[in-house]
């Protein structure tokens, strides 16, 4: 039990400390995932953004596309950032195509970096950079 007081008010105190690091995806009242961001390296403001959501039932209903789209712009409008990065695995072909969709470039992959059930995966990295975000919201504007 002592973890979990432990875990909680690590999480509490980062809240306070930088409220958009982690934000609840909600459907008709209730919670079916989380999107949040953590510092690879603060100093440089680099940054790295993801999504779970919990039940399966709401995979490949848009949800991870809304979901990532609102946030990649609250991220760029509210933070001095140049680039908002999303780290994957090629496994996991719905979040690379859910980059993809909301403007996200390939930027790297680490060959079979990733092991799992098995058979090794390749780490895959995308991201945009704020030009590309702002182009974005010209031509949607």
């Amino acid at each position: 039990m002592q973890e979990y007081s432990s875990y909680k008010e690590k999480m509490q105190t980062r809240l306070q400390e930088e409220p958009l690091s982690n934000l609840i995806i909600e459907n008709n009242g209730q919670i079916i995932g989380t999107v949040g961001f953590y510092w690879e390296h603060k100093p440089t403001r680099w940054l790295e953004m993801g999504i779970v959501i919990y039940n399966p039932t709401y995979w490949n209903g848009g949800y991870g596309t809304e979901a990532l789209t609102l946030y990649r712009d609250l991220l760029f409008e509210k933070m001095e950032i140049g680039r908002v990065g999303l780290t994957t695995w090629s496994g996991n072909e719905r979040m690379m195509k859910v980059a993809e969709k909301i403007g996200m470039s390939l930027e790297g992959r680490m060959r079979k970096c990733r092991y799992y059930n098995g058979t090794y995966y390749d780490s895959i990295r995308m991201g945009m950079i704020r030009e590309e975000w702002e182009a974005l919201c010209v031509t949607k504007g």
